[in-house]
């Protein structure tokens, strides 16, 4: 008993011990860091772009410190009928997109996550196999050429429908659901897409929406397949406007015949454009960020 007793306690892990004030210091200092580097820009971007153009004259370039608010930039952007097209076309092949990959990758990977399923061996080594391989543009653009998808909407979402990562971050989930949950609703009578919806799904939701943001934010920022398919100016998405207006300075293209755009941007409204592309990204991600760690570290790991 005596020796019991007097036994020392475990050590803590370091990461377990609490931390000392030179660690607390650091840490707050590391941080506090962390957030200027990635708010000063913004801030500086904001600003500009409610700056009027005697403000970012005064300042040779990007405003630091404010003088006077306008939203002259904004209103001059969504006057004309390009930006505010583009918004649209982004908006609408961003939620058209996100659901369909969403839906096609959930049931593909909750298919692959069975292993009796249809030809599961095949299916897995080429979703795996995409990992190695890439076609490649010139045979991607061949195949959306002629299948009669070029110049039209669906050549931003179809090319890029299906990602190989989110489809295994999704199969691995799935495969640590418990198997006695879904056997016990196959003996009750339910089927397949049953299961998927009714159990599968309502147990995956933080994997499901990290997912879902993933492809969201792809479709949002996504320019080069509008670059290659699109040629008619008037399908634009945000993301190749914000390339050919504000990065390579080129003057926006004609919409409609009343709408000129050869002339050169100002710096508040290329910041403007760049805020406009920012805010979904900003708006949605703080209804996902609790989902990140639970939806794709133990996705990932545990498969």
């Amino acid at each position: 008993m005596t020796a019991l007793t007097s036994r020392k306690p475990a050590r803590l892990a370091p990461w377990e011990e609490r931390p000392s004030p030179v660690g607390q210091f650091g840490k707050g200092t590391l941080v506090t860091l962390i957030v200027v580097a990635v708010l000063g820009p913004l801030y500086t971007i904001v600003l500009t772009s409610l700056s009027s153009s005697a403000t970012v004259n005064r300042a040779g370039g990007l405003v630091l410190v404010p003088d006077g608010i306008t939203f002259e930039a904004y209103r001059q952007i969504f006057s004309d009928t390009v930006v505010s097209r583009a918004v649209l076309v982004s908006t609408g092949v961003t939620l058209a997109g996100t659901l369909l990959s969403t839906g096609v990758s959930v049931l593909g990977a909750y298919s692959l996550s069975r292993p009796g399923s249809f030809l599961h061996r095949p299916l897995l080594f080429s979703v795996l196999l995409m990992f190695v391989f890439f076609p490649g543009i010139i045979p991607v653009y061949l195949m959306v050429s002629g299948l009669g998808l070029k110049d039209g909407y669906w050549s931003l979402i179809l090319p890029t429908a299906v990602s190989a990562f989110n489809v295994v971050v999704l199969r691995s989930f799935f495969m640590n659901i418990p198997g006695e949950v879904l056997d016990s609703a196959r003996i009750d009578g339910a089927g397949e897409f049953l299961i998927l919806w009714r159990i599968v799904l309502p147990m995956s939701k933080a994997v499901t929406a990290v997912v879902a943001m993933f492809y969201a934010v792809g479709y949002w920022n996504a320019w080069f397949n509008a670059m290659l398919y699109i040629d008619d100016t008037r399908k634009w998405p945000l993301a190749l406007i914000l390339r050919q207006y504000v990065v390579d300075s080129n003057p926006l293209p004609a919409a409609t015949a009343g709408v000129t755009g050869d002339a050169p941007p100002t710096l508040a409204i290329k910041m403007a454009i760049v805020v406009i592309a920012v805010i979904p990204a900003l708006v949605i991600y703080p209804f996902v960020q609790r989902h990140f760690t639970k939806g794709v570290i133990v996705g990932a790991v545990k498969g």
